[in-house]
């Protein structure tokens, strides 16, 4: 209860927090703004007191150091599923959805969001499966005359449209849970493989669908060439290899993209999968013919460790990382973990191992943590997911906005760090762990976790000046120099 009574109250909270700052209370470089998180849930990304410039350093003492840059960061986020635009477009009044997505991606008065992922075609998080070229069975559509995504015309392009009006230079990430069924092995959305002799066709459907958004006033800004490639389900999926996936980014996808002139407004990103295989885009970066054409690799959270990320940079430094996918659900109810979890793991620890974007799965889910592909009850196999949990939960009859751990997560670093921002150094200090930013105003950042069941007092050092701070066990911080 009290987590819902607070979060009808956030965006005014947020609101309140803005306008002071609008209006004379700004902060210099001897005092430093708090936001803090409690788990639980008695602060929810709530503004504390000032910091101001001490003299001494606590026993627990984290440096900070702009001097000593590393990747830039490009944005954080989460995805606008089909499912995602179907609860916000068909459950909220224009007035609730307005309201909701200003808070999600405005810059002045919401969180500040400002990287999204969308399916290029279904995912499992869809109401129907579907591609934007299906064919009867046994027919191909090779020229793509039937190429269209009026599918999403209903809920999905215009949510993406609002989204847009409120942040115009948000990043939005397609990714392909399946191709065409006619393109592929299986001859459906269902599993099976890219056909070798439809990977002219593949590429140009990419092409058509970048058109196709752009033509609506919704840049896509990034391609992944296969959602989960190497995972194929009774929802729409596609298996795809390292040496497939590679072969169609030298041979076909990289190629037209240039030859159209995409090259410099969507760029591509390989793999797209769990943490346990860095061996795969290690081994396409590898080749530096295809690596010409992508910007790096991307990682799910659902197997192997955040370290992986670091394994891949190490191997190609000059490349990015990027995470683009992890999700809460029902099957980690308790709040302190779930907080824990996400700021230790998916946020700090993604950036503190080079990734450039955070990104986490479904914006929005209904009470039920859907629709789905197929609903229940329907007897079409499997599912997929259905206990994930959406940042923000909107109730099927009144459109009842509850803003999630994920919202609040997400909150200590979207709504301060900026696109364009780098992450800065900042000291190991077992207990708390950090992660700094220096947004390009020259504001900083810095989020501390106390990942102890004790209450630490630390400090922050930054040239001559020292900030203090007791943090309680399991609570988040965002401190911001402005």
């Amino acid at each position: 209860m009290k987590l819902w009574i607070y979060s009808c109250c956030m965006g005014v909270l947020l609101a309140a927090c803005n306008n002071k700052h609008q209006t004379g209370d700004k902060h210099n470089n001897d005092s430093v703004a708090v936001y803090l998180t409690t788990p639980d849930q008695q602060q929810l990304f709530a503004p504390q007191a000032s910091l101001a410039n001490g003299k001494d350093t606590a026993v627990n003492n984290i440096h900070m150091d702009s001097s000593r840059q590393f990747q830039e960061i490009e944005g954080f986020g989460a995805a606008i599923t089909g499912s995602s635009a179907y609860v916000m477009q068909r459950y909220m009044s224009p007035a609730q959805r307005q309201a909701l997505l200003e808070d999600l991606f405005g810059t002045e008065k919401g969180i500040g969001i400002n990287y999204i992922r969308m399916s290029i075609g279904a995912s499992d998080f869809s109401t129907s499966p579907y591609s934007y070229d299906d064919m009867p069975a046994g027919q191909r559509d090779d020229s793509l005359k039937h190429f269209s995504i009026e599918h999403d015309t209903p809920e999905v392009v215009p949510v993406l449209k609002q989204v847009v009006a409120i942040n115009p230079g948000i990043h939005i990430m397609g990714s392909p849970w399946s191709a065409p069924g006619w393109m592929k092995t299986s001859g459906k959305l269902e599993g099976g493989s890219l056909r070798p002799d439809a990977y002219d066709a593949y590429a140009r459907y990419f092409v058509k669908y970048i058109r196709a958004f752009g033509d609506e006033g919704i840049k896509i800004t990034a391609l992944t060439v296969q959602n989960e490639p190497q995972y194929e389900a009774l929802y729409p999926t596609m298996k795809m290899t390292a040496p497939e996936q590679g072969t169609f980014i030298k041979d076909h996808l990289g190629p037209l993209l240039e030859k159209e002139g995409l090259t410099e407004q969507t760029k591509i990103m390989l793999f797209d999968h769990n943490w346990n295989s860095p061996e795969y885009p290690i081994s396409i970066l590898d080749d530096s013919l295809i690596a010409k054409y992508t910007a790096g690799a991307a990682f799910h959270c659902y197997e192997g460790a955040v370290g992986a990320m670091s394994k891949v940079h190490e191997a190609h430094p000059e490349k990015g990382l990027y995470f683009t996918e992890c999700s809460g659900g029902s099957w980690s109810p308790v709040f302190a973990d779930n907080l824990q979890y996400m700021v230790r793991q998916l946020l700090i620890g993604t950036i503190n191992n080079w990734s450039k974007n955070v990104l986490l799965w479904n914006m929005a889910l209904d009470e039920k943590n859907g629709p789905t592909t197929n609903p229940p009850g329907s007897g079409e196999g499997n599912r997929g997911c259905m206990t994930c949990r959406g940042v923000v939960t909107v109730n099927s009859k009144d459109g009842a906005v509850t803003r999630n751990v994920e919202y609040y997560a997400l909150a200590h670093f979207s709504k301060f760090v900026r696109p364009g921002a780098r992450r800065i150094y900042s000291s190991v200090l077992p207990g708390l762990e950090n992660v700094a930013f220096l947004n390009a105003d020259g504001s900083r950042v810095m989020v501390v976790i106390n990942t102890t069941q004790q209450e630490r007092a630390f400090s922050v050092s930054e040239a001559q000046r020292v900030y203090k701070y007791v943090l309680k066990p399991a609570a988040v911080v965002t401190l911001v120099w402005k």
